[in-house]
């Protein structure tokens, strides 16, 4: 028996085909609800203030970095949206004069375009936002060496090696898109043997870094943030941190700062991790199974699940 269809976009699984129930019930959630969906393996944490709220995203690019040694060569692996805490924690290096000659980097994803991963020259790069908000700010002596910097590439080989290198990744940050995905970890199309039944969670969570086709909400939504709303300009594929790369990581902490996900997107994937109900149309959902997850939010961008007319 076929599954749902979304009402966003018909050929593709999405939150949408979810069982109607869920989604009511991640509706009526109250920033207090939120709190209490903390468990064992799942924290919920509420900044106040977004200046609180992105200096603690910065800090844990720090934390990390200050685990590094020469026998314990240690990274974050990070992600371009949110990106205020990137020029944060090259500050925070320079005036630390923090050494970062063993630490590590992991760019979470890139756009592919033409066969490959886009030019770090191209405005859209993801590898030239890092490094023009937070690497190349830092002080060069106090640098990590380029080949510390991870970013994938069409050919994935390198990138995945890196993570098998023996690297310790001590955290893995990320936001959360529209379609509820972590780096670009999308939904899938709904058709072959995905026509009637999204990909089981054990199947996703086998899947690697990879070149994968992008959910029209996640092309809108990347057109919203990134170019004025110009759709036409944004990939519809990108290169992205697969499953198998996050469990490498010791923690994985997501940021709400509520320009993303919108207030029912919040509630929703905190719903499903903290219940443990995994679905691969919600991808971020599947870090139910993770042992160590934070979501952080500023209190200010949760927002209500209520009529509101603009």
């Amino acid at each position: 028996m076929s599954g749902k269809l979304s009402m966003l976009a018909p050929d593709w699984w999405d939150y949408t085909t979810l069982d109607d129930a869920l989604l009511n019930d991640a509706a009526k959630l109250t920033p207090k609800d939120m709190l209490e969906l903390s468990r064992e393996g799942f924290e919920v944490v509420f900044y106040d203030t977004i200046e609180d709220f992105y200096l603690a995203e910065a800090l844990e690019y720090i934390k990390a970095w200050k685990q590094a040694s020469t026998d314990n060569h240690v990274g974050i692996c990070g992600p371009i949206g949110p990106t205020e805490q990137l020029p944060l924690v090259a500050r925070i290096v320079n005036e630390l004069q923090l050494d970062l000659s063993n630490a590590h980097f992991w760019g979470m994803d890139e756009w592919y375009v033409d066969g490959k991963e886009i030019d770090p020259t191209h405005p859209l790069s993801f590898e030239k936002a890092d490094r023009d908000l937070c690497f190349n700010r830092i002080d060069p002596k106090l640098r990590m060496p380029e080949t510390n910097l991870h970013f994938p590439k069409a050919d994935t080989s390198q990138y995945i090696r890196s993570w098998e290198s023996g690297i310790r990744c001590a955290i893995m940050q990320g936001g959360q898109g529209d379609v509820k995905h972590w780096a670009f970890n999308d939904p899938v199309k709904r058709e072959g043997k995905y026509k009637d039944a999204s990909p089981t969670p054990e199947e996703y969570r086998k899947l690697s870094t990879r070149v994968v086709d992008l959910h029209p909400l996640t092309c809108m939504q990347n057109a919203r943030t990134s170019s004025g709303g110009v759709v036409t300009g944004v990939p519809t594929q990108a290169i992205t941190v697969g499953p198998i790369q996050t469990w490498k990581a010791e923690k994985v902490s997501i940021w709400h700062a509520g320009t993303h996900d919108n207030p029912f997107g919040q509630r929703l994937t905190a719903l499903m991790i903290s219940k443990r109900i995994e679905d691969s149309s919600v991808p971020m959902s599947l870090l139910a199974s993770h042992p160590n997850v934070q979501f952080n939010y500023y209190r200010g961008g949760i927002g209500v699940c209520e009529t509101e007319m603009h």
